[in-house]
């Protein structure tokens, strides 16, 4: 008796991936063993419904990798020391989730003994890219099948043929699509798909609940969030905390517009309290306490650092040489900010550190200085204009 086909598949739950498991039995005739990696978007009821869900379609399997301590650890606390936002808009929520699920999906794979692999992504995203190449680095010898995008599926036809399988699921088609995780959720809907319109409020999954202003004290210790309040957390509780202080106040939300893996602009919604929050108060502490050239060369980095991370290639040995340059930068990150919460907005106010380089003895902006005199500046003044003057007596300039 020849043995079965060994599929593992990246489950979800949703429909794509629900029409994946009875489609690679019937086409296949395989074993299908469903995967889900849960890095923070789920809760405990989520996750049984889930893998009911995939045992009603079929599968011989299902198991969920809980990943959330290794995803803060491996990708997200370095996105926190490079202020990482995709164009000075995003922080990478979902895209970063996907590339650390993908990888674990392969590994689980290849401990499972896997003939191949499958996901349910769609030909016209980024999810795709990054799934394949991930598998492709991971478990290159392993098949990659790809039914939705091989085929190009739409919706009805994907519900058609799960209706044929007696397959019970809820089909009304939700008006926006939501993908909630530890660090933000993206929101897709009608008005993502054209450049003019904004998402209404209704489209986003956290409403207005506080509208009295409030000031929160958000510590760091190099580089790392550990308190709010003065009560220290661990880091996903602290994430988990301040996203629901800071959605309260619809604190977040924005529009992102880039450039896709496969070369097309897309847009997306998304509402991240938490991330913008820590972010921004992580950035507003280094400029008091990393030097000019530090700052700048974060800067850069960070910037190569996200857009390697969004199109899939975390497994470049340059995301690892990044990381450590990005990590020796933190040991003076250290102190406290404080941050103003409105309705819709929040104000850094200031902040405290032992690391203030402020609070040098040099000598007070615009005020006072103690280390030189008038005329060691006339001096550096005339040294420092000297390449231009050469350059412009050189050249003629007027």
């Amino acid at each position: 008796m020849t043995e079965k086909k060994k599929i593992v598949l990246a489950f979800s739950g949703g429909l794509d991936t629900s029409y994946c498991v009875p489609y690679l039995k019937e086409q296949h005739q395989a074993e299908i063993h469903t995967v889900l990696v849960n890095t923070g978007g789920f809760d405990r009821q989520e996750l049984a419904d889930i893998e009911q869900h995939a045992y009603s379609l079929g599968s011989d399997t299902h198991r969920t990798l809980h990943k959330t301590d290794d995803y803060y650890q491996k990708i997200v606390r370095f996105m926190i020391f490079g202020n990482v936002l995709k164009n000075n808009t995003y922080p990478l929520s979902v895209s970063s989730e996907r590339v650390f699920q993908a990888v674990a999906i392969a590994k689980y794979a290849l401990e499972a003994g896997a003939d191949a692999l499958a996901h349910g992504s769609t030909g016209a995203g980024n999810d795709q890219v990054r799934f394949d190449l991930i598998f492709n680095v991971i478990a290159p010898d392993l098949e990659i099948i790809t039914p939705i995008r091989d085929q190009q599926l739409t919706r009805e036809e994907e519900v058609a043929f799960l209706k044929e399988h007696n397959v019970k699921m809820n089909w009304s088609e939700a008006k926006y699509s939501v993908n909630k995780g530890l660090w933000g959720t993206s929101v897709g809907g009608a008005e993502t798909l054209t450049s003019d319109q904004p998402l209404p409020d209704e489209a986003y999954p956290s409403p207005l609940r506080e509208e009295e202003p409030r000031t929160v004290s958000l510590a760091f210790e190099e580089g790392e969030p550990v308190s709010i309040d003065g009560k220290e957390y661990d880091p996903i509780e602290l994430i988990r905390t301040l996203n629901e202080i800071g959605s309260a106040y619809a604190i977040g939300r924005d529009i992102h517009v880039g450039d896709t893996i496969i070369g097309i602009k897309g847009r997306v919604g998304f509402e991240a309290a938490a991330a913008m929050l820590i972010i921004k108060a992580h950035e507003q502490l280094e400029k008091h306490v990393l030097t000019k050239w530090q700052l700048y060369w974060k800067d850069q980095l960070s910037d190569w650092y996200g857009m390697m991370l969004h199109e899939g290639q975390y497994l470049d040995p340059v995301m690892r040489n990044i990381e450590a340059f990005l990590s020796d930068t933190q040991s003076t990150v250290n102190g406290s900010v404080s941050l103003k919460l409105s309705p819709y907005r929040f104000d850094i106010e200031g902040i405290s550190s032992p690391n203030d380089l402020m609070n040098a003895k040099f000598g007070d902006y615009g005020e006072m200085n103690n280390a030189w005199s008038g005329e060691d500046v006339k001096g550096f003044a005339k040294i420092l204009s000297n390449q231009i003057n050469i350059h412009q007596s050189v050249n003629n300039y007027d």
